[in-house]
């Protein structure tokens, strides 16, 4: 990831005057070099000096070294209002930045980092991700009104120059053995941790992705920390789904605890099964399901892999939520559903089959190609094929007449005769059955037509009455 970075970053422009990466080339004097005053973005009046390489010092003075850049590091400079100022300085920063990065990557067997160079590190992290006034600027600089293209290249952070180097560091600091975990958690603390959290309602894909990955690492390195990482993200999704509607990182919190709820150990906790319950399942009710479903519909499956009796409680909160007019997530909980039931044993299957039925049999008589022949398809799946065939006697004679009415009148071809072949499987399991229910549907149609007939002829007694007594009104 490191050369990625390396590659995809500007070249350095000879404006800059920063040192020549070959190794021809000696390194500046620090003693004889001043530092240029610049304004960063909180107003402060601060110093950018360049400082020696890591490489050309020897081992005693590198790790005072390192402290220095890391101390340059936390100047913050201004991306939105003066995107094209202190041009020289934030090249120095960028390339001190890479240098430090460098630098962690390279410590292999050097021993654990001392406490100062943690504790200098998270200032620098904090200092650039949580206390920069760029980001703010940036979000209330966003006009509305622009077209997708627009607002793709508006949702760019432009601090990202030097916040991609930031979290790469970051990333590299949490993962490295380096790194003692014993003495890193009195700086990563809970503080750092809601901050960083909070980080998540970026606008910038780029960012969201990083902060992902460093949360999944820090959840991982800092068992300590995991119960107030999932309470939080708890308490962002509550936030999410009873308040604001609105959050750009719902889709990486959830891959995320997709990572965490498969690590869950048996039988499950009381707390988990509340999160399924209040949080997962909830979710499903948001317009802004198609942006995160992927990621949600893991995360359920995986709960009821690992605990097959939940699969009623799933269902059922699905059918809660289940989308009347928009065609388009009934497809996305068809598709969930299935993969539910691929889980689901014949027990719990049991429980909420009768609901099930009544809502599957909706989809079936959708005017809707799609969701009429995506239920269809059900039957092709061998378990849930087989769930439905051992309760035939119950789900069928639910089914039955939205089956019969595809069969007949429904307008799209292709439905028409994936019912007729849904129909037939039928048959052949059960022809006694599927005999009865249909004596039942022509029956049931028969009495419409006669009640059908019978209003019709109320309606023209009516309507004789009243004409007469109109008649007679005016003779008088």
């Amino acid at each position: 990831m490191f050369k990625q970075i390396l590659g995809k970053l500007p070249k350095k422009p000879s404006s800059a005057k920063f040192w020549d990466n070959s190794e021809s080339q000696a390194p500046p004097d620090n003693n004889n070099q001043g530092g240029d005053e610049v304004v960063s973005s909180n107003g402060d009046c601060v110093s950018v000096e360049v400082l020696p390489r890591l490489r050309d010092v020897s081992i005693s003075e590198k790790q005072e070294l390192f402290l220095k850049k890391l101390r340059l590091c936390c100047v913050v400079f201004d991306f939105v209002s003066e995107p094209q100022g202190n041009f020289k300085e934030k090249e120095i920063k960028r390339q001190t930045l890479l240098e430090v990065v460098d630098y962690v990557i390279s410590s292999g067997n050097n021993g654990k980092f001392p406490e100062q160079v943690i504790q200098e590190a998270t200032k620098m992290v904090s200092t650039n991700l949580f206390c920069n006034n760029t980001h703010q600027q940036w979000k209330n600089k966003t006009p509305e009104g622009l077209d997708l293209e627009q607002e793709e290249e508006v949702s760019l952070n432009p601090s990202w120059p030097h916040l991609q180097i930031v979290y790469e560091f970051l990333l590299r600091l949490v993962a490295s053995p380096n790194t003692d975990a014993k003495i890193s958690k009195k700086y990563i603390d809970h503080t750092f941790v809601l901050k960083l959290l909070d980080l998540f309602d970026s606008e910038d894909q780029r960012e969201r992705e990083y902060l992902k990955t460093i949360l999944h690492r820090i959840y991982g390195r800092f068992m300590v920390h995991r119960p107030f990482i999932r309470k939080t993200m708890n308490n962002i999704l509550y936030d999410f789904i009873l308040e604001t509607g609105k959050h750009s990182g719902v889709a990486e919190f959830l891959e995320v605890l997709g990572s965490i709820i498969n690590g869950f150990a048996l039988p499950l906790k009381e707390e988990h099964k509340l999160f399924l319950t209040r949080v997962l399942v909830p979710l499903h009710k948001l317009k802004c399901l198609p942006n995160y479903h992927q990621q949600l519909s893991y995360c359920v499956i995986q709960f009821v892999e690992k605990d097959c009796k939940l699969a009623d409680t799933v269902i059922r909160g699905l059918l809660k939520y289940w989308p009347v007019t928009n065609s388009s997530k009934e497809l996305m909980f068809l598709n969930e559903l299935e993969e539910i039931l691929e889980a689901t044993q014949v027990t719990e299957f049991e429980r909420c089959m009768v609901p099930l039925s009544r809502q599957i049999a909706q989809c079936l008589s959708s005017s809707h190609f799609q969701v009429a022949e995506r239920a269809l398809y059900l039957w092709n799946n061998d378990h849930v094929s087989s769930l439905v065939r051992q309760n035939s006697r119950i789900i069928l004679p639910i089914v039955f007449p939205a089956l019969e009415k595809n069969g007949s009148s429904h307008w799209n071809q292709t439905v028409k005769n994936l019912t007729e072949n849904v129909l037939k499987v039928l048959s052949d399991t059960n022809p006694e059955l599927f005999e009865e229910c249909l004596r039942k549907f022509q029956e049931d149609q028969q009495n419409a037509e006669d009640n059908k007939k019978k209003n019709g002829e109320t309606w023209r007694q009516l309507e004789e009455i009243v004409a007469a007594k109109g008649h007679t009104s005016k003779a008088k």
